[in-house]
C-alpha cells in the first residue's frame, strides 16, 4: 500500500478534523506530500504540526460553499508548480431535521458545500489530470448517498447527487488513466453529527448515539487507503448494519427496506 502513496501529492478537503485529519496523519506516514484544505486555517496548522513530515505539507484554506472561487484557487496551485496526483474530496456537512420543518436555506447550504463545492473543485483540477493522462479522484460520500433515511433529506439528496455525477465522470474517463473511487462510510466516530445543521440552519451540537459508537477514524483510514490503492470503484466502510445491510436490502428488497426504514429511529 505504501508504494502507491509514497512521493505522491495528495489534496485533501475537510482536512482539519474527523476523517480528513485522520487521512492526513496516516498519509504523511506513508510518504505522501499533502495539500490540506478546510475553512479553519488554525486547525489545519495543528494538523500539519501533527503530521509525520510537516515540511512536505502545504495549507490552502478554502470554503466549499464559495464554489465559484475554487477554480482560481486550483489554477494558482497548479501554476505554482504543484502536480496533484490524488484529490480526496472529503469536506462536507450533514443535517438532522424533518423535511416539513427544514427551511430551504438548509437544502441550499448542503447542495453548495457537499455537491457544488465538490464538483467545482473536481472540474477545476480535472483538465490538469487529463493533460497528464493520470490521476485519482476519491470522493467520500456516505451510505446516505445510496439509500434514503429519515431526518437526513438534504444530506441524502446532496450525497445521491455526488454518486450520479461521479458515475457519469467515471464513464467519460474510461479510456484515460484517471481513476474514480467512491468511499461510502456508515457511522464513523467523528463530530459530523455535532456539526449537522438542524431545521433552522443552526448546528445540532450533540453527537448521535450511533456516531458515538461508530468505527474509529483510524480503522476507517486503514480500510479506505487499501481500497484506494487497489483503485476500487466503490467501497462501503463501517459496521455491517450501517453499510452493507441497508444497501443490499435496498438493492434486492426495496419494499422491505422502505418498511424497515419508515419504522426506524435513525440517529
Amino acid at each position: 500500500m505504501q508504494s502507491y502513496y509514497n512521493n505522491k501529492t495528495i489534496w485533501i478537503t475537510g482536512a482539519s478534523s474527523g476523517i480528513g485529519k485522520a487521512l492526513s496523519l496516516k498519509l504523511s506516514k506513508l510518504g505522501a506530500r499533502l495539500i490540506l484544505s478546510s475553512r479553519k486555517k488554525y486547525a489545519l496548522e495543528e494538523v500539519k504540526k501533527a503530521c509525520h513530515n510537516p515540511s512536505q505539507i502545504v495549507i490552502v484554506p478554502l470554503d466549499l460553499a464559495n464554489y465559484k472561487e475554487l477554480k482560481t484557487i486550483t489554477d494558482a496551485l497548479v501554476q505554482s508548480g504543484e502536480k496533484i496526483d490524488i484529490l480526496i474530496n472529503n469536506g462536507g456537512i450533514s443535517q438532522r431535521s424533518l423535511v416539513k420543518d427544514t427551511v430551504l436555506e438548509v437544502d441550499e447550504k448542503l447542495i453548495q458545500v457537499n455537491y457544488l463545492g465538490t464538483v467545482a473543485l473536481t472540474k477545476a483540477l480535472l483538465p490538469h489530470m487529463i493533460q497528464r493522462n493520470e490521476g485519482h479522484i476519491i470522493t467520500v460520500t456516505s451510505t446516505a448517498g445510496k439509500v434514503g433515511v429519515p431526518v437526513r433529506s438534504s444530506y441524502c439528496g446532496a450525497k445521491h447527487a455526488l454518486h450520479g455525477f461521479f458515475e457519469s465522470l467515471r464513464a467519460e474517463l474510461h479510456k484515460t488513466n484517471i481513476d474514480i473511487t467512491m468511499i461510502c462510510p456508515g457511522f464513523i466516530k467523528t463530530d459530523i453529527s455535532k456539526n449537522a445543521l438542524t431545521s433552522d440552519g443552526s448546528a445540532q451540537n450533540t453527537m448521535d448515539d450511533a456516531q458515538a459508537n461508530g468505527m474509529t477514524t483510524e480503522d476507517f483510514c486503514t480500510i479506505a487507503l487499501k481500497a484506494i490503492a487497489k483503485k476500487k470503484p466503490e467501497v462501503l466502510i463501517g459496521s455491517f448494519k450501517s453499510t452493507k445491510m441497508p444497501v443490499w436490502v435496498w438493492r434486492f428488497l426495496p419494499n422491505v427496506f422502505r418498511k424497515i426504514i419508515a419504522k426506524s429511529k435513525v440517529t
